[in-house]
């Protein structure tokens, strides 16, 4: 919660409201699709823009799928708002791995830093994922 006090004519006024819902749309670069977040999963933000509103927020998100998917020829989306897009061209070595390793460019929509439904609800579901392994330790 948040409180706005106010004074009118010498009268404290004091105004108590739910905190405020916002909705984040994310942009992402890296090893790991964007459905995982596994705990340092925020490491790999380029952008993240802020809205009151789930509607603006959603143009937003379309906005940046639309930008994002012309350059780049796959896509995959897996749970509400979670869009992965690549070139399978872009790869990026790894000597952990011994090997190539592709890089994704994920969008995403968040109601509080969380995974939302559809309808712009918050998703029960928990946020870091486990039962992958990450393919590297390694970081940029």
């Amino acid at each position: 919660m948040y409180q706005l006090q106010l004074f009118i004519k010498g009268i404290k006024i004091v105004l108590i409201s739910e905190v405020m819902t916002m909705y984040q749309v994310v942009t992402m670069h890296g090893e790991n699709e964007p459905w995982w977040f596994f705990e340092d999963w925020r490491d790999d933000i380029l952008t993240e823009d802020s809205y009151d509103d789930f509607q603006v927020a959603l143009k937003a998100f379309e906005k940046a799928l639309v930008n994002t998917h012309t350059q780049l020829p796959e896509i995959k989306g897996k749970d509400n708002f979670l869009i992965a897009c690549w070139d399978p061209q872009e790869l990026r070595y790894c000597d952990d791995c011994d090997e190539d390793v592709q890089l994704y460019h994920g969008i995403l929509l968040l109601k509080d830093g969380k995974k939302i439904n559809a309808d712009g609800k918050e998703a029960e579901e928990a946020m870091y994922y486990r039962q992958k392994t990450k393919c590297c330790k390694r970081r940029d």
